[in-house]
């Protein structure tokens, strides 16, 4: 049976470092913070099943320091083992969902990568890629289920602490729901990239007027990140 959500969110806190953990700790102590503790503890309890066993595991991978590229998902994978905590990632040996197909296909169009046998981003994540979805945790085949119970606002603090921090970043804004966070970003000035498309879900990714195939995001990201002495991310998994 895939691993479901350990509660209480507190314990996940302690693993965090840094800018991270406070941020995370002042979050769940905060009315918001404590009204999303206890709609969790109710749904588990009543059975429901609830992914991921680790929803903070992006903000674990990538500490605030390393963050070089941020790209913004909605939420988690809903069906079993999927989901683990980094948006548009799963775990070895699970199949890779359409989106991310679509994600490595331009990959490979962009850099020349080969396509990966696994869609486990991790490798990413600990190269800087902040990996965050706006709501952190979903029920079983039930997408959306955990929206608007309070996580999108740690996500958004999260976006507007990374937006806030002097280090050139690079945004990548895949879909409408991630676009709605591009007023938030840009409120600090323009001291980053902020690159949009849409979504690379089978149903967007070729639609115009902003194709994600093709969008060259990977390449134009890294340009970015050598032209402000950050170093390119190695993106070929």
């Amino acid at each position: 049976m895939p691993a479901t959500l350990r509660l209480p969110l507190a314990e996940h806190v302690d693993v965090l470092e840094g800018v991270w953990r406070e941020l995370v700790a002042s979050f769940l102590d905060g009315e918001a913070g404590r009204a999303l503790q206890r709609f969790l503890a109710a749904r588990a309890a009543s059975g429901a099943v609830i992914y991921p066993p680790r929803p903070l595991a992006a903000l674990e991978a990538t500490p605030f320091e390393t963050v070089r590229v941020v790209i913004v998902g909605q939420d988690p994978y809903h069906g079993p083992g999927q989901a683990h905590g980094l948006a548009f990632s799963v775990p070895d040996g699970v199949r890779p969902p359409p989106s991310l197909r679509n994600v490595f296909l331009e990959l490979q169009r962009d850099c020349g990568c080969v396509l990966p046998a696994s869609g486990n981003l991790q490798r990413w994540a600990h190269q800087g890629v902040l990996l965050l979805n706006a709501v952190f945790t979903v029920e079983e085949g039930r997408p959306g289920s955990h929206a608007n119970r309070g996580w999108e606002r740690l996500s958004e603090a999260v976006l507007a602490r990374l937006a806030a921090d002097a280090r050139p970043k690079v945004f990548l804004l895949w879909g409408a729901f991630a676009q709605s966070r591009r007023a938030l970003i840009e409120a600090h000035g323009g001291l980053h990239l902020v690159l949009a498309a849409n979504h690379p879900s089978p149903l967007a990714a070729r639609r115009p007027p902003a194709p994600f195939l093709g969008c060259g995001h990977f390449s134009r990201a890294n340009a970015f990140l050598v032209a402000h002495g950050r170093g390119a991310i190695h993106w070929c998994l």
